[in-house]
């Protein structure tokens, strides 16, 4: 509606400036020393009304053909105006077409009509400008309106958008809360109940006279009480590691007496058929010995915990140019393309651990997170490869030392 009004009032500026040069013409067509009465103005009769219709008098008629072809240039250079249009004369009081500069049908035509120029003083006769289907010069108007409506209905759609993938991860954070929860809460609860079982005995005085079994109890309070404390403290270190405050003190060590220290472990305890197959190449790794191996002891963890009746795993070390590569793989459930992209994210395992195939996997997922921040902090990385039904390997990269690159 705006762009119209302007139309409108633009229409008439340059219906008033062309008439006006148009009574330029016709009194230079006058003989000299005619005299033209211009008349006094008031607020209903335009100073110029009075020329034309002196002129009139004189029998120099309005040409609407001038008016026309004067209207041209205005239109196009003032205003900017690209429309096909003509000028009539109008009855004022009946709004009826006179007469018309061009032979073009109104009936069926989207026009903009400027206010009429009154060229009688008695306002009985005036004319009009008519701009015929004016969609272009619209549209242009409407151009840098059109642009801040997209642009503004753009970032709505995008606030939209973002607000609902917000509530999305918030719904997701929510439920990955409630799981691990759950899970810590759960496996939380057995060596808590192992710990208060064997106390209760221990305190009740019965094992006083079998040593061996309170020594065995003693044992499965202290196993199950470092147990909650490697939890508790991997927890701590991940938190550290995430907020950049905790150092490693990287030394060049050899791999293969941490490997067998892992193997012995792992063997020790292990209720599953357990074989371990090893290729280490690279003998020596530039670390902090403490992390990569517990790094290394979670890869086992995993490998153990989601393989079927028999567990192999293969263990490898190689250099290449920049990185010494740790190769960890199993031959476990693996992992579907679409969890590999997420698992490394903290408590991903506590969110997945109910659609695991071999049933109630203990744990709080936090394993693979810790290798993928300890990897984070020797300034390298950790990868995966698997295959579903078939083998998971996990690859740690860490950075040669630098005198030796």
């Amino acid at each position: 509606m705006l762009v119209k009004n302007n139309l409108i009032k633009e229409s008439f500026e340059a219906l008033e400036e062309s008439l006006d040069r148009e009574v330029e013409l016709r009194i230079e067509r006058t003989p000299k020393e005619t005299q033209i009465i211009g008349g006094s103005t008031n607020d209903s009769v335009p100073h110029l009304t009075y020329f034309s219709e002196s002129l009139s008098k004189l029998g120099l008629e309005v040409s609407l053909d001038d008016i026309d072809s004067i209207a041209s240039s205005i239109l196009l250079r003032k205003y900017d105006i690209e429309s096909t249009y003509m000028i009539c004369m109008i009855n004022m009081d009946t709004r009826e077409v006179l007469q018309k500069s061009k032979s073009l049908d109104l009936s069926f035509q989207n026009i903009v009509k400027s206010m009429p120029f009154p060229i009688r003083t008695d306002l009985s006769q005036g004319v009009q400008l008519i701009l015929l289907n004016p969609y272009w010069t619209i549209f242009k108007r409407m151009g840098l309106l059109m642009i801040a409506t997209a642009i503004m209905m753009i970032m709505v759609i995008t606030c939209i958008i973002y607000q609902i993938k917000i509530i999305i991860r918030q719904d997701k954070i929510a439920k990955v809360r409630e799981d691990f929860s759950y899970a810590m809460i759960h496996d939380m609860k057995t060596p808590l109940s192992s710990i208060l079982a064997c106390t209760s005995l221990l305190h009740s005085g019965k094992t006083e006279s079998t040593p061996q079994l309170k020594e065995r109890y003693f044992c499965i309070i202290e196993d199950e009480t470092g147990h909650l404390l490697n939890l508790a403290n991997k927890v701590l270190t991940i938190s550290k590691l995430e907020s950049h405050k905790l150092e490693m003190a990287k030394i060049t060590f050899q791999l293969k007496p941490m490997v067998e220290d892992l193997i012995e472990k792992f063997s020790a305890k292990c209720a599953k058929p357990l074989h371990f197959t090893l290729n280490l190449q690279a003998e020596e790794v530039h670390a902090d010995e403490e992390y990569l191996k517990e790094a290394i002891s979670n890869l086992i963890d995993n490998a153990i915990k989601y393989s079927y009746q028999t567990v192999d795993i293969s263990i490898s070390s190689l250099n290449n140019a920049t990185h010494t590569l740790i190769k960890v793989r199993d031959n476990g459930i693996g992992i579907s393309e679409k969890d590999v992209k997420h698992i490394f994210e903290k408590f991903e395992r506590a969110s997945a651990f109910k659609r695991s195939r071999l049933g109630k996997v203990a744990g709080f997922g936090l394993g693979l997170n810790y290798v993928y921040q300890v990897m984070e902090a020797h300034e390298g990385s950790v990868t995966v490869n698997s295959i579903e039904k078939e083998f998971s390997e996990f690859t740690l990269y860490i950075p040669l030392k630098t005198n030796d690159l």
